[in-house]
């Protein structure tokens, strides 16, 4: 299970790139070796929406 860390993003992150960064192996496990993150690609081409983290 991911860190309590992972799941409680500060203010100003982006609660996907948050857990996806903190997370550790779990947020990708399920990715072939070299295999990109759809959601990551999709975030660094289409940018994070409304999962910014408000203060």
């Amino acid at each position: 299970m991911a860190s309590k860390t992972a799941h409680n993003p500060p203010a100003g992150e982006c609660t996907q790139c948050w857990y996806h960064a903190h997370a550790g192996r779990e947020a990708h496990a399920r990715l072939a070796p070299r295999e990109d993150c759809p959601a990551c690609v999709d975030h660094m081409l289409n940018g994070h929406g409304g999962m910014i983290v408000r203060g």
